[in-house]
């Protein structure tokens, strides 16, 4: 890929936002939004989420505040955790939407600064030495990669649905008899360390 290190960031963190939407693809509004983990963790909660991270992260941290209220940043009163999951009148729709008007801000904030651009991430306390924009966006790549590992999982419990995008799963085997297979050996290998 040639090309600059900041069209190289972008493109990682494209990829993360793309996939982690296609995690969608196909399901049913419950199956979206149904906790899967004990900790709640659900498909339309970590696209909620990102467009969060993404909304302060490339927006106030650079002074660049995303113009769109967000409740659960906004209200000192909203419930905590309100961004890691949607509320019945919070749509696939308003969510994926959100999430795409956060990427057009962000892609702003790129377009606007050099890597080298200084911030500050208010939320991370006065103690903040400051950060660059490179940082930064590493950072949410990181983050953003991280939820899509959390949506790996959920998908794959749902309905089986595997890899990075359809057409591109970055899987050893083809078939699910063949994951089995390979699930069954793994089994046996935990159950022979263990005695």
């Amino acid at each position: 890929m040639s090309g600059s290190a900041k069209s190289h960031l972008r493109h990682y963190l494209q990829v993360a936002r793309e996939n982690l939407i296609w995690k969608l693809d196909g399901l049913g509004e419950y199956d979206i939004r149904r906790p899967l983990v004990p900790t709640g963790t659900n498909l339309l909660g970590l696209v909620k989420h990102c467009a969060s991270i993404e909304a302060g992260y490339f927006g106030e941290t650079f002074g660049r505040r995303f113009p769109e209220p967000l409740p659960w940043f906004d209200d000192p009163a909203a419930e905590v955790n309100l961004d890691m999951y949607t509320t019945p009148d919070e749509s696939r729709e308003d969510i994926v939407g959100l999430y795409k008007r956060v990427w057009a801000h962000a892609d702003l904030t790129f377009d606007a600064l050099d890597l080298d651009a200084p911030g500050r991430v208010p939320w991370w306390g006065p103690d903040d030495p400051g950060v660059t924009l490179a940082q930064i966006m590493i950072h949410v790549i990181a983050d953003v990669e991280r939820h899509c590992g959390q949506a790996d999982i959920i998908r794959e419990t749902i309905d089986g649905a595997v890899g990075w995008r359809p057409g591109k799963d970055s899987l050893a085997f083809d078939t699910r008899d063949e994951f089995k297979a390979f699930h069954a050996k793994i089994e046996r290998a935990a159950r022979a360390a263990a005695d």
